[in-house]
């Protein structure tokens, strides 16, 4: 019988999912509530149903007889397709009371405590306490600088740096408009390196797929720095792998999870060690293609064997070492202010550069820049190279020439900048 699977979401992360569903002979079906997602034109059936619908989306299960469901690449997909799953009976690596360890940020901090890991301090404040000496007294244990973050919201929303304590009051005020809940995050803020982790749970056993070094640029004072890099294999691989994957293994014995995607970013520095920022329970979007561009190892493939050829999951995960990489690879982000774009002709020829394995360019000339669409970035390049330094080579030629004019004669993209790296032969 022809397997019938509901993939959730339908933007440009999802096509080579559906492609590759679509090639295996499943009958593919997608549904999100992005009417445009480039993923619709791939599929069997295409719903345009928001994906918090759960009722809706799981009436659709039912409808369209789906014996199985994946997304990725967003914590909101990752929590819909668990409950989801839960109401249509269909199998699923979570269960909806497992989702407080994965989506809210205080009780992954709070369980990381408990348990012993490293995690930076934190206290949970009212989102409308304003009064400086009652923040201060809430604060007194946390070492500066802190910063301050919504405990419902993703990607980098609302999350603002506090240097000191003339700026705690009206940062906890500026990411309080951000929040839908009572209380907002104030942490400790770490400057080491950072890095991305992603890694697939088999029989309750942490597999480790790529560990990537997370670049950030500061672009404005008191903003987060944005991510402008992240590189693969890491540069510190060897020296990061092991005590990160233990905390993964510790977490999860806790949460009770036994199989499915689970990603951390962590902080590192060697005089202190690892200090876990996030972990999640799906792949990070917009860089999963690396490990296949890196490693040859395709998360779509992933995803699709763990709910329908679970032995050639298990060869997949066994065959695989990230610290043995074909090439070097990278994702270069380019963010921008919110501006109408004049002309994209730098970024189209930058596209035919000989080390893009992939471009993206998420708006048109004409366009104007907004925030939190569903386009994360002004564009986007999959670079490759056969070492790390060629590699940083190719990344500084882009982040110097790259620019965008917008129709009033300024710079729509910040200006991305290279870490301070130890020189690499």
């Amino acid at each position: 019988m022809k397997h019938r699977l509901l993939i959730l979401g339908t933007l440009g992360e999802f096509v080579q999912l559906v492609k590759k569903s679509k090639e295996r002979g499943y009958y593919t079906i997608v549904c999100d509530g992005y009417p445009d997602g480039p993923a619709r034109q791939y599929a069997d059936a295409s719903y345009v149903i928001p994906v918090t619908d759960i009722d809706a989306v799981a009436e659709l299960c039912q409808k369209e007889k789906v014996d199985g469901i994946i997304t990725s690449f967003s914590d909101l997909l990752m929590e819909c397709m668990v409950k989801i799953a839960e109401k249509a009976g269909l199998p699923c690596y979570l269960r909806p009371e497992q989702l407080c360890w994965y989506r809210d940020k205080s009780a992954c901090r709070e369980l990381l405590s408990k348990l012993g890991l490293p995690t930076p301090g934190f206290v949970k404040v009212p989102a409308a306490e304003q009064n400086e000496y009652k923040l201060a007294e809430i604060t007194a244990g946390l070492k500066y600088p802190l910063i301050s973050k919504p405990l419902d919201k993703y990607g980098s929303r609302g999350i603002f740096i506090i240097k000191d304590q003339e700026q705690l009051a009206g940062s906890v005020r500026k990411t309080a408009e951000f929040t839908d809940l009572d209380e907002i995050l104030i942490e400790e803020y770490n400057d080491g390196f950072e890095f991305n982790m992603m890694t697939w749970v088999m029989d309750g056993e942490v597999n480790v797929i790529s560990i990537a070094d997370r670049e950030k640029t500061e672009v404005e004072e008191g903003m987060l720095p944005i991510s402008t890099r992240n590189v693969y294999p890491s540069r510190f691989l060897s020296e990061v792998e092991k005590n990160a994957t233990d905390v993964l293994q510790k977490y999860i014995r806790h949460t009770g999870q036994m199989e499915g995607a689970l990603s951390m970013q962590f902080f590192w520095k060697p005089e202190n060690g690892i200090q876990v920022c996030e972990i999640a329970a799906r792949f990070f979007g917009y860089e999963h293609e690396l490990t296949d561009i890196v490693y040859g190892f395709s998360i779509e493939d992933l995803l699709l064997n763990y709910l329908y050829d679970v032995p050639a999951l298990e060869q997949m995960l066994d065959q695989h070492d990230p610290r043995k990489p074909i090439c070097h690879g990278a994702v270069l982000y380019f963010q921008g202010r919110l501006l109408q774009i004049r002309d994209l002709s730098v970024p189209q020829k930058l596209a035919s550069h000989s080390a893009v394995e992939k471009p993206w360019i998420f708006y048109h000339e004409g366009e104007s820049v907004i925030a939190h669409g569903p386009n994360p970035y002004v564009a986007l390049y999959y670079i490759s190279c056969p070492s790390r330094k060629k590699l940083d080579q190719v990344t500084d030629e882009f982040f110097t020439s790259m620019t965008i004019p917008s129709l009033d004669g300024k710079e729509v993209l910040y200006r991305n900048q290279m870490p301070d790296y130890p020189k690499t032969k």
